[in-house]
């Protein structure tokens, strides 16, 4: 190893050797090292500097020059069908009812009949890029968007599949996407969350607020769940009779505590983390609600978001008013410096979010007249105002559709074999596409790319390398894309 692979080891010579300890001799050199300090030192990740607390959301230099300096993603919960969207498959269509072998679960393959979309496609601007009529308001948009159509997963379990996509890990207790841009480049406005999330209306995901968790890092890193309506944030506003000055005496009070607390415990993360909630939530009842007010919004904008359209034709559409008004939203957060915005389209379960078992017909009616409209308006607004080429801004959810028919209604059962996503801005290829699946969407064929390689892409286009974005826990530096080798897909990259 040479003396530079061993400078980047994370400590001294010690940690070194403990991290080649095995068998009774690691279990006494654990006792050993244990009297010593070095898992005081360690176990609560990144050593606070010794001279007390420091904000743990600063501003941090990226690794390298970055493309896009924030990013909304708009998480289209329960797996929206490619091939009925932006992936046309004329094979399909053309051998509509035959029956072919699928896997369906892991590990078990069935007969199912083929089932061909019923939307109609064009080829849409200068790239040709394929869009149906599902997303009329989208398809203006195609030269700006980037699809990757290639992707993969490892779960055909919403919740599990959820927690891969969000954290690149199966099981709870991972930082998430967001937590990880927070730590690797801090907030560029003290005053307001780095990390924001609005659910929709009807219901979170499955496996819940995991899902904008920190995980093993400080729960400062975590997401803050935002309602588009009232107070922003749940038990923000002060019980009565405190007054603004005397809620700054107390945080004072705290600070200082916490922080000559702290002195004598250098390496301990959480003091750190809860000093910054406490200061962050104070100014949150000022920032929020200002940052949430779209009363300086004009009409016309107020219009090109939905916000006074009407609900949808079907009785399970809420209409584009609540979508729109939490982009609308993620705009004015990621221009006050906000560095994450995730907005969840769908909620509940079956036909209330994107899982088009019983009805792929159906489920298209429901929900893409809630989001057509309000990203028409948000990536319009963003390019008007500047904002779309250091934002980035990614459409996609948990995994995608099959391509044969489920029941005698028609739906789609889950596919996380091949998929696709979308992403605009932020430094990507507009009208570009990238990857293939089969000739029925069924399975990525062609530069395939597991989601570990979509989440390596977004950390490389917002300037942080995969390989260096490391916290330290539990005896090894954890990553988001984990222990497999992941790829930038360079090939999207303007």
């Amino acid at each position: 190893m040479s003396h530079e692979s061993l400078g980047s080891c994370r400590g001294s010579r010690r940690q070194f050797v403990w991290e080649l300890g095995a068998g009774f001799g690691g279990v006494a050199l654990a006792s050993l090292l244990s009297e010593d300090g070095f898992f005081a030192k360690h176990a609560y990740g990144e050593p606070a500097p010794l001279d007390g607390y420091v904000d743990p959301l600063a501003p941090k230099m990226p690794h390298f020059a970055p493309k896009a300096k924030r990013c909304i993603f708009l998480f289209i919960y329960g797996g929206p069908s490619s091939m009925d969207t932006f992936d046309y498959k004329p094979e399909l269509q053309k051998r509509d009812g035959e029956e072919i072998d699928i896997e369906s679960r892991r590990g078990v393959t069935k007969k199912m009949r083929l089932l061909a979309s019923q939307r109609k496609f064009k080829q849409h601007g200068e790239s040709g890029l394929w869009c149906s009529d599902a997303f009329p308001n989208i398809a203006k948009h195609m030269d700006e968007l980037c699809l990757v159509k290639s992707l993969y997963c490892d779960s055909f379990a919403h919740g599990t599949a959820l927690l891969q996509i969000n954290s690149g890990e199966f099981i709870q207790g991972s930082p998430t996407l967001g937590s990880w841009l927070g730590y690797g480049l801090g907030t560029e406005n003290k005053d307001l969350p780095a990390y924001v999330v609005m659910l929709d209306p009807r219901g979170g995901p499955v496996s819940g607020p995991p899902n904008w968790g920190a995980g093993y890092m400080p729960a400062v890193y975590q997401g803050t769940c935002f309602n588009s309506k009232g107070d922003p944030i749940r038990n923000l506003s002060p019980r009565s009779g405190m007054t603004r000055q005397m809620q700054r005496d107390h945080i004072d009070t705290l600070a200082a505590l916490n922080a000559e607390h702290l002195a004598d415990r250098p390496g301990y993360s959480e003091l750190p983390a809860r000093i910054a909630s406490y200061e962050l939530a104070f100014q949150l009842q000022r920032t929020a609600p200002e940052a949430m007010d779209l009363a300086s919004e004009s009409q016309k904008t107020l219009e090109a978001y939905g916000l006074f359209d009407p609900k949808g034709a079907h009785k399970l559409s809420i209409g584009p008013s609540h979508f729109g008004r939490q982009c609308l939203i993620a705009r004015r957060m990621i221009e006050r410096g906000t560095r994450y915005v995730q907005i969840y389209s769908g909620g509940g379960h079956q036909q209330q979010n994107w899982d088009a078992h019983h009805g792929m017909e159906e489920n298209l009616d429901i929900h893409t007249c809630e989001i057509d409209k309000p990203i028409d308006a948000l990536l319009t607004d963003l390019k008007q105002r500047g904002l779309l080429e250091e934002t980035l801004v990614i459409w996609g959810g948990e995994f995608g559709r099959q391509p044969v028919s489920q029941d005698k209604l028609n739906g789609r059962d889950h596919n996380p074999k091949g998929f696709m996503y979308w992403m605009a801005g932020g430094g990507v290829k507009g009208g570009y596409q990238h990857g293939e699946t089969d000739e029925f969407g069924g399975e990525a064929v062609v530069d395939r790319h597991h989601i570990r390689d979509l989440h390596a892409t977004i950390l490389h286009l917002m300037g942080l390398d995969h390989h260096k974005l490391t916290y330290f826990y539990g005896g090894l530096d954890r990553k988001l894309t984990g222990v497999k080798e992941a790829e930038v897909i360079h090939d999207i990259i303007a």
